[in-house]
């Protein structure tokens, strides 16, 4: 990926040298900027474009946390790329920058480059942490879609810039190539495979079962399920059309080992589309996108696993004490009190088969003593924690909680592997 990556920038810098300069050393720094800019604008889009490859070995919430900030470096760079532009034209006509600003919206060139630039300052602003708490998910979600806008209107912007895209044949073949390879690999993993993958399966709700008072578990059947190429410990993202908009989907983790004949998604509810899952009726049609995650045994790096997990965090857990091996497996499972542990008889049963270890920690934090993952008691409960894998799976502040004292513990990076909840 990194060689991807690095590649890329070089091809990039080399067509920027090759290009010669502009027609001042301002708007030379701006065409700088500018194609650096397009390439960003690429990377944006792999790493949004759902790639198998991509997902299984990083995780959908780190390549979703890289996409947030390039997508504010990106801001930055065209902000930058703009601003230049208009100092070096005004500076070439001596004027000034607003009039040269007036004079260059008449360019239709110039004129797609603000649109594009003025979509992404509104996306960005709107993502900020302040204003995205104070939206709805749904609302949030379509106006950031206005990005794809913005990608047209940079791609054309750079195909009618012939300084940039049209500078060699060398040039035009690469910008052309790299553009149609991210959207198209947008295109496939975000439509055409979802799409394919559901026509092909037939994806249905045959029962569902109320865990508890706010838990619910949906199982799911098809055809073919055997081909599906899903893991222990990945998600995948679920609508029930004709039950729900189509526009409300969530990520819900394989709650049961995905063995081929079945699919189990155990949810509490925490929203309207979550909580309506118990009246989903059986016989319903399912869209299901995925499976996602790099959350499964195919990171493992050593024979022992300690399996960490809060609150409704345990399904993914609990559908990996199904796939474990002879390897010894220690689980710490955390919630406010013990009728409010998901799954809990099921997750004894597996560890005992194991010959494994379950801890359940309860209690509110910091109420005795040290909190529940300080590495005092991380070290207490699992002596031997630095020669094991270790799977987290919980809220963000638990989560956090736990990797910082894996940290102190000195568990090696390799053996640490986390999914924090909240894609977006």
């Amino acid at each position: 990926m990194w060689a991807f990556v690095i590649a890329n920038v070089v091809i990039v810098e080399a067509l920027f040298l090759g290009a010669g300069s502009g027609k001042n050393g301002v708007l030379t720094v701006a065409k700088f900027f500018g194609v650096h800019a397009a390439l960003l604008m690429l990377f944006q889009l792999l790493l949004v474009a759902r790639l198998p490859w991509l997902d299984r070995r990083i995780g959908m919430d780190r390549l979703t946390v890289w996409h947030r900030w390039v997508g504010f470096t990106l801001l930055w760079t065209v902000l930058t790329h703009a601003t230049l532009v208009v100092l070096g034209y005004a500076t070439l006509d001596d004027a000034s920058m607003a009039k040269t600003f007036v004079a260059l919206s008449g360019v239709p060139a110039s004129l797609l480059g603000i649109l594009a630039a003025s979509v992404i300052v509104v996306i960005a602003v709107i993502s900020t942490r302040a204003l995205r708490r104070r939206l709805q998910y749904e609302v949030w979600h379509g106006l950031h879609l206005l990005l794809y806008v913005a990608l047209g209107l940079s791609f054309v912007h750079q195909l009618l810039e012939t300084t940039t895209f049209t500078s060699s044949a060398f040039a035009q073949a690469y910008w052309w190539i790299l553009w149609l390879f991210a959207f198209g690999a947008l295109l496939t993993g975000r439509l055409v495979m979802p799409l394919w993958r559901n026509a092909y399966h037939q994806f249905r709700v045959v029962a569902v079962v109320p865990e508890s008072d706010n838990v619910v578990s949906v199982y799911v059947t098809g055809r073919h399920l055997e081909k599906l190429p899903a893991r222990a410990g990945q998600f995948c993202i679920w609508r029930f059309p004709g039950h729900h908009h189509w526009w409300l989907a969530n990520p819900f983790s394989l709650s049961a080992e995905p063995r081929g004949q079945g699919l189990r998604l155990t949810a509490k509810a925490v929203g309207s589309a979550s909580a309506g899952l118990r009246n989903v009726p059986a016989g319903s049609r399912a869209f299901v996108e995925g499976p996602y995650g790099a959350f499964t045994s195919l990171h493992r790096t050593r024979p022992g696993a300690l399996l960490i997990a809060g609150g409704v965090g345990i399904t993914p857990v609990r559908a990996m004490l199904e796939e474990q091996g002879t390897g010894d497996v220690v689980v710490l499972y955390r919630v406010r009190s013990e009728a409010d542990a998901v799954l809990l008889n099921e997750v004894r049963q597996l560890v005992a088969l194991r010959g494994g270890r379950l801890h359940l920690i309860t209690g509110r934090t910091g109420e005795s003593g040290a909190p529940p993952f300080d590495p005092s008691v991380l070290s207490r409960l699992v002596p031997d924690v630095t020669g094991r894998d270790v799977y987290v799976c919980g809220p963000p502040a638990m989560t956090t909680a736990v990797l910082s004292s894996l940290r102190d513990l000195q568990v090696p990076a390799r053996q640490v592997h986390a999914e924090k909840f909240g894609m977006a």
